[in-house]
């Protein structure tokens, strides 16, 4: 084993046990530590635990000339500063060279989202008179109406969704959370469960909620499909994803009142200032509609 796969399984153990990681944080660290021991060995001939401030300096520059975005030289950041923050734990280390180094500010671009007239528009593009259709509208009102990650959606089982109460419960690693849904998504979800997927599914004990035409778990690619489908045909200009709806869901939310912790909670953000970018995007909109409408602007 080298000693940079050792490094990560050790890491991996300490993700696990001392911060209880959920899944995509756990992957998404072990990535970056990855792509940073492979860069610091193949341009400083270095191990990580030897990393220093102008190394990790030199690797952010690094990232941004490679085209990276802010948003992923910031995870990267915090990559490291946990990792050797594990090192001084283990007594392997005794400063954090990571948490010194400094990265160029850029302004944080900020998410797209949807009006409430293209999100409408944009819903009524399945045609609920065919299986597929009918499902894909599930599919999309259970989205929108909850705001949950196109992953979340995707890994939902029969067993966590509940129609009589109108809620649905989503995992996210150790986490667990519980959304209410409209009842335009519900009634959505009951056509598909009740006239659809019994004869969609392969397996009669097929846990997945939503299928494929071939009777299994529908796939991350697969949704993607549908979603850009439905873009075309509503004639939408905006680049739609599935990340767009869950940005829409929580714009909207705050536009109409709800309280901004209430969002954090149903979005699954560990932290609130991550959610409060959403209140820059309502502001920007709001401003965008007083400009456009106000007859003295």
């Amino acid at each position: 084993m080298t000693d940079l796969e050792k490094s990560l399984r050790e890491f991996e153990g300490y993700l696990k046990k001392e911060k209880n990681a959920s899944s995509n944080t756990l992957s998404s660290y072990l990535r970056d530590l990855r792509q940073f021991g492979d860069w610091l060995q193949s341009t400083q001939d270095k191990p990580l635990q030897q990393a220093g401030e102008e190394d990790i300096s030199a690797y952010y520059r690094f990232l941004r000339a490679s085209g990276k975005s802010q948003s992923t030289v910031q995870r990267c950041s915090a990559t490291l500063r946990c990792y050797f923050a594990h090192l001084i734990d283990k007594r392997k280390l005794k400063d954090n060279p990571a948490r010194h180094v400094t990265m160029d500010r850029q302004k944080r671009k900020l998410p797209q989202v949807l009006s409430s007239s293209e999100v409408e528009l944009f819903l009524e593009q399945p045609d609920v008179h065919d299986a597929k259709g009918i499902r894909d509208k599930a599919m999309l009102e259970l989205l929108y109406a909850t705001g949950i990650r196109v992953s979340e959606l995707i890994g939902l089982n029969m067993e966590d969704v509940n129609l009589s109460v109108g809620f649905v419960r989503c995992h996210n690693g150790e986490k667990e959370r519980v959304i209410p849904m409209y009842k335009v998504a519900v009634k959505a979800l009951r056509d598909y469960l009740e006239d659809v997927r019994p004869a969609m599914v392969e397996e009669v004990n097929e846990p997945a909620l939503f299928v494929n035409l071939g009777g299994s778990r529908m796939s991350r690619q697969g949704f993607w499909k549908i979603v850009k489908t439905y873009q075309k045909k509503a004639g939408i200009e905006k680049e739609i994803t599935p990340h767009t709806l869950r940005h829409s869901f929580a714009a909207h939310l705050l536009v109409n009142g709800a309280n901004l912790k209430d969002i954090q909670e149903m979005l699954g953000h560990a932290d609130l200032s991550t959610t409060q970018i959403y209140t820059k995007v309502v502001q920007d909109h709001l401003t965008e509609v007083y400009q456009k409408a106000h007859p003295r602007a």
